[in-house]
C-alpha cells in the first residue's frame, strides 16, 4: 500500500529523526530544517510561526531568537514549545513538545558569528516583533549599524540567543494511500524512551 517501510520502533528516536532530515535535505527544494514552533502565553493563549532548526543533538533541538519577541516572551512566562517538521515531498511529519532551556552564551556566541554580515546588523537594527512607523525607519537603523561596525567584528546583541527544546515526546509521522497513515511516538520517562505505534 505504500512505498515507506513501516517506522522502526526499535530506532533510537534521534538517530530516526537524522535519517529523516537527511531524506528530507536531499528532496525539500527550500529549507528542510524549516519548522513550526509553537509558544503560548503563561494563561495558555497559543501562537506558531516558522523558524529553521539551527542544532539537534542527544539533549534536543535548538533555535535562536531576539529574546524580546513575542516567542522569547512567551518562553520566558511559560518555558515549553512545540515543534513540527513537515516535509511534503517526502510525505513525512514530526512532531515534538517538550520544556525549553536556554542554551549558553558559548554556544550563541558561536552561531551567531557564523551568520551572514548583514543577519548580524539586522538582529542589531531589528525591535522583533515590535511596531514599526515606516519600513525606512528600520533601513536607517540596518545603515547606522553597518556604519558603526564598518569592517570590525559585530557583537552579538544581549538579547538575542536561542533556545533548545527537551523534548518529552517525539512523534513520526509517515503518509499512506487511503488515509490509513503510519505514526508512532517515542516518550520520555527519565533517561528511558517507551515507544507505540498510534492509530492514523
Amino acid at each position: 500500500m505504500s512505498d515507506l517501510p513501516l517506522i522502526d520502533l526499535k530506532a533510537d528516536p534521534f538517530a530516526l529523526f537524522a535519517a529523516w532530515m537527511s531524506d528530507a535535505e536531499a528532496a525539500e527544494p527550500n529549507d528542510p530544517n524549516a519548522m513550526a514552533v509553537a509558544t503560548s502565553t503563561s494563561d495558555g493563549h497559543p501562537s506558531v510561526r516558522m523558524l529553521l532548526l539551527k542544532g539537534v543533538d542527544d539533549r534536543g533541538f535548538v533555535f535562536y531568537t531576539n529574546l524580546d519577541s513575542r516567542k522569547g516572551g512567551e518562553l520566558r512566562a511559560n518555558p515549553h514549545a512545540a515543534l513540527l517538521f513537515h516535509w511534503k515531498s517526502i510525505r513525512r511529519q514530526v512532531r515534538i513538545e517538550g520544556p525549553v532551556e536556554a542554551v549558553t552564551a558559548a554556544e550563541a556566541d558561536a552561531y551567531f558569528a557564523s551568520r551572514s554580515r548583514m543577519s548580524r546588523l539586522g538582529a542589531i537594527a531589528s525591535d522583533q516583533s515590535r511596531p514599526l512607523d515606516e519600513r525606512s525607519t528600520f533601513e536607517e537603523r540596518l545603515k547606522a549599524a553597518d556604519e558603526k561596525y564598518g569592517d570590525g567584528p559585530i557583537p552579538r546583541p544581549d538579547n538575542w540567543s536561542g533556545f533548545r527544546v527537551l523534548p518529552q515526546a517525539i512523534e513520526f509521522w509517515q503518509d499512506r494511500p487511503y488515509r490509513l497513515h503510519d505514526r508512532a511516538v517515542w516518550t520520555r520517562d527519565g533517561n528511558q524512551w517507551n515507544v507505540t505505534r498510534l492509530y492514523p
